[in-house]
């Protein structure tokens, strides 16, 4: 066990508060919630109510082993949040700026399919099937016209 404590952790390419417990440590990264940070502690045989400053340096790389190679240590798949990827049609995870590029490339794919995602999210609408009748009003006048006498 390291004996000093270290208040700021680098793991995964983003520095982590070391007064927070591990999973919720691991959750800062984005892409990760606390169910899968707290499958990555228990694959990486760290225990998840401990500080992650008090972590020695073979955890750390532990972690951060789990967290790149991740299909390699039997994580359910729907913990993951890219299942059936279209261009490799794996359950791949991704995490921090990874995840907002293909999130991206997805949004100009159906934009360029024009489907009707495409459409919603090139004119800045709703997209998932809410209501737009009183809600998602961005920089318009809002409210009743009144009648003139």
């Amino acid at each position: 066990m390291s004996a000093e404590f270290r208040h700021i952790v680098r793991l995964a390419g983003r520095d982590l508060d070391g007064t927070r417990k591990v999973a919720y440590a691991l959750k800062q990264i984005k892409g990760i919630n606390i169910r899968l940070a707290d499958a990555i502690a228990k694959k990486a045989e760290v225990p998840p109510d401990k500080r992650l400053g008090f972590l020695s340096e073979a955890e750390i790389r532990r972690i951060e082993d789990v967290i790149s190679n991740i299909d390699n240590y039997n994580v359910p798949s729907w913990l993951l949040n890219r299942r059936k990827d279209l261009e490799t049609g794996r359950d791949i995870h991704l995490i921090t700026s990874d995840l907002d590029l293909r999130v991206k490339g997805d949004i100009e794919r159906e934009q360029a399919m024009k489907s009707w995602r495409g459409y919603r999210h090139s004119y800045g609408l709703k997209v998932r099937g809410q209501r737009t009748r009183t809600t998602g009003r961005k920089g318009r006048v809002v409210g009743v016209k009144k009648r003139r006498r």
